[in-house]
């Protein structure tokens, strides 16, 4: 394998390697087989248009035209033209497909199921990044360079992924560019040929092959990929490193360290828009009713205006038992509760699901407790995968008179709960007093504000809706009056803030849907978020604004005794109206319908585009058979070159074996050899230069006479006063031709036959050619200028002649 063709091939493993880090991202990985062959195929065409030769950019095109090619055949071939041109009608395809993909990559949850689109994304993806580091690295022979594409391919990769073997796709991806680095160095060291020798007698230590550069370059490449990966992970001060854990908690177990989580809006918003619905966890309980058993992930406590989040708070060792939830007295009803919870295996987050207040948590692995949120954290890369557990839990039940009589909060709990940001918008706290008007209690506030936004509002549910949780997003939210339960639950929070009242956002999962056997499914549908409001006696208490889903707490309904908000009906719903236990509707209810008992899951059908009608106009017509042409035409342009040389060089008598030229019979002889890849040697005597292609093809007899009979025809032209003539040099070509042939292996025939070596005689032609045209053009210039002048000089000397 020649030095170029070796540095394809790990130009294309490197990409591959770079690219398998997607392979956590989507399943199944069928995808990444189809990516690796259709990369193959343009690697190949790079190759050979680098054999012909092909000019750098021509090459790099025909390559990219091999690209669009096999994306049209594989993901529109029924819109093509005959199957393969990308027509309107295929481009227009392959758009839409681009469309679904960037859509289905928003809605789908890791590991995302591979739909057409996410397919074409990431093939389409794979094949970009493979033919700019084929361009660079073996095109351009720049292969340090070509790892900025690398480098960009696996961060994408990385930062998607939420697998904790992220260290090993970052040694293959490392491999993979290491192995391009060293081609690339071994294959400039080959041109300068064995510079280290072969060995020396009696000296230790040689390298009697001349391969000491090389193993050196393995050695050192081996040395920094290790400390790549060991040394973030030995210098504590550089974070976890790429071996460490990716969990959110600090502190390595002790009683102290502190967390800070991340926003998970964005995986929410993710889960509720699975097409595929998928199970997150199962678990059985002794609850009699499972309305209350929302399994609460994270509090979003901190609200600064740009997004809620939760609060850096201090973790400590899970306890035994776990204290007695804030604000929580004796007078309300408690009943304690006992669940199992197991979790599916590809669920892996740091935060637990529980159900609210635990008491209790008997789980294995490393898990760390945050007091003010009641949550459950993994340490030191802890997650839920497939995790099975035990929990404790209390059904706190106050009545609607122990919240309406609640005594004021405390002063420090109620400044940090009540804190708004000053970018918040007046409308937030406009629309909240107007909602709330004529309500006595907090406790009447917060029902108001619940029954505004489910039932009297207008407002819809619509997950399709741009996630956002900043003071603009709950603005442009309560104008538009559309959004899913983020922008329900934060409107509420803000707004029970703006009148006193202290408030925070829960996310994790309803209820679910109760199973055949006993069990309890939640799945990723069952995703929520609701608001949790502070009432001192109680503590903090669930509410359900967001329409048709969860269910309303007992507690919250409104009292029938008070008037309603602005935009209420008459009388509202009483107690009686308790919510349904059957699984909650799904997002295409409307508003109100839930709280009414009816099932609406039916799911709105998508309208899909069709292609545009019409025929090609002509102009496109024209540039789809150019193109067909050029395909078709530009493979067999050296193959037609070398043929018309081969005939013009060895042209003669009748039976094209007496009066060829000497000189071009020696010329086709030295391309025949270059062929067959014995390269022309100039600075070789003819008679040193047959004796090479005799002995490197290992010709016959028979055709080594006929190699040396043309020898000596070119030395009497070139050497002899008086040169013999000499006949049958087209035969004795021929005939070396033959030989060389025949002794040849047989992809070399056919590279020899399909891509001769020597045809990059044709691209040197063309560019002398293309130099004395430009120097014609440069001189004709001031010559054409020169004329002119001598003309004007002539005809003034005329008319002196004349008048004289």
């Amino acid at each position: 394998m020649s030095g170029r063709a070796r540095l394809a091939l790990c130009a294309m493993v490197a990409t591959l390697c770079a690219g398998s880090a997607l392979l956590p991202l989507v399943d199944p990985i069928t995808w990444f087989f189809q990516a690796a062959l259709m990369l193959a195929l343009v690697t190949g065409v790079g190759a050979l248009g680098r054999r012909v030769p092909l000019a750098r950019p021509l090459t790099v095109g025909a390559q990219a035209l091999a690209a669009v090619l096999l994306l049209t055949v594989v993901f529109a071939r029924g819109q093509a033209i005959a199957g393969l041109l990308p027509g309107p009608d295929a481009v227009t395809a392959l758009v839409d497909l681009v469309r679904d993909g960037v859509r289905d990559v928003g809605r789908y949850a890791i590991p995302a199921p591979v739909t057409p689109g996410i397919r074409l994304l990431l093939v389409a993806g794979v094949l970009l990044i493979g033919l700019v580091v084929d361009a660079t690295a073996v095109t351009y022979r720049s292969a340090a360079p070509a790892g900025l594409p690398l480098l960009a391919l696996y961060s994408v990769a990385a930062g998607l992924s939420q697998s904790s073997a992220g260290w090993l796709w970052f040694v293959v991806a490392a491999a993979g560019y290491l192995l391009l680095l060293l081609a690339e160095g071994r294959d400039r060291l080959s041109q300068w040929g064995r510079v280290f020798g072969g060995p020396v007698a009696g000296r230790p230590g040689t390298d009697p092959g001349g391969r000491l550069p090389i193993r050196r370059g393995r050695r050192i490449g081996a040395l920094a990929l290790g400390i790549a990966l060991l040394v973030p992970a030995v210098l504590p001060s550089l974070g976890a490193g790429l071996l460490g854990p990716t969990a959110d908690g600090t502190g390595p177990g002790g009683g102290g360290g502190t967390i800070s989580a991340v926003n998970p809006l964005v995986s929410l918003q993710d889960s509720l828009n699975q097409p595929e619905d998928r199970e997150v966890l199962n678990y059985r309980t002794t609850a009699a009713d499972t309305r209350e058993m929302y399994l609460r992930i994270v509090a979003l406590d901190q609200f600064d205006g740009t997004a809620w989040k939760p609060s850096e708070r201090t973790v400590t060792d899970v306890p035994a038992e776990l204290p007695r939830p804030p604000g929580l007295s004796s007078d309300v009803s408690v009943t304690r509760v006992n669940t199992s919870l197991s979790t599916a295996q590809w669920y892996a987050q740091n935060w637990l699901p529980l159900p609210y207040p635990a008491a209790k948590v008997d789980i294995p692995g490393r898990w760390r407790f945050e007091p003010e949120g009641r949550t459950l954290v993994g340490d030191r890369g802890q997650n839920t995968h497939g995790l099975q557990y035990q929990v404790e839990s209390l059904q706190v039940r106050p009545t609607a008179h122990q919240l309406a009589a609640a005594p004021p909060p405390p002063a420090a709990l109620r400044s940090e709960y009540t804190k708004v940001p000053d970018s918040l918008p007046p409308i937030v706290r406009t629309t909240a007093r107007q909602v709330t008007r004529g309500a006595r209690t907090a406790y009447d506030k917060a029902v108001k504000l619940q029954d505004w936004f489910a039932l009297y509002g207008g407002f819809s549910y619509n997950t399709e809706v741009r996630a956002g949780s900043g003071t603009e997003a709950i603005a442009r939210f309560l104008e538009d009056k559309e959004g899913f339960c983020v922008h329900f639950s934060f409107s509420m929070a803000a707004m029970a803030r703006t009148l006193g009242i202290p408030a925070r956002v829960a996310v994790g999962f309803t209820p679910g849907t109760r199973q055949p056997d006993g069990t309890t499914s939640v799945s990723l549908k069952d995703a929520h978020a609701w608001p949790e409001l502070y009432f001192q006696g109680v503590g903090w208490t669930r509410f359900e604004p967001t329409p048709s889903r969860g269910s309303v707490p007992d507690y919250a309904f409104p009292d029938t005794s008070q008037p309603t908000g602005p935009g209420g009906p008459d009388h509202a719903p009483g107690p009686t109206a308790v919510p349904s236990t059957g699984p909650s509707a799904a997002p295409s209810c409307g508003p109100g319908e839930r709280r009414a008992g009816p099932e609406c899951a039916a799911m709105p059908a998508v309208p899909t585009a069709g292609p545009p009608d019409g025929g090609l106009s002509p102009g496109v017509l024209s540039l789809l058979a150019l193109a067909a042409l050029l395909v078709v035409v530009l493979p067999a342009v050296p193959l037609r070159w070398r043929a018309r040389a081969r005939a013009r060089r060895l042209a003669g008598g009748p039976d094209g074996a007496a009066a060829a030229d000497p000189l071009a019979a020696w010329q086709e002889l030295v391309d025949t050899g270059w062929d067959f890849g014995i390269l022309p040697d100039e600075s070789l005597t003819p008679r040193a230069a047959v004796a090479r292609i005799i002995r490197v093809g290992e010709l016959s007899p028979d055709a080594a006479a006929a190699a040396q009979r043309v020898a000596t025809a070119v030395e009497q032209v070139l050497y002899a006063p008086q040169p013999v003539p000499a006949a049958g040099l087209a035969a004795d070509v021929r005939r070396v031709h033959t030989g060389l042939r025949d002794g040849a292996p047989r992809a070399l025939r056919l590279r020899a036959r399909f891509a001769p070596r020597s045809a990059a005689r044709l691209r040197w032609s063309w560019a002398v050619r293309w130099s004395a045209l430009r120097l014609r053009c440069r001189d004709s210039r001031p010559a054409a200028a020169a004329r002119r002048a001598a003309d004007a000089l002539r005809t003034a000397a005329r008319r002196r002649g004349r008048r004289a």
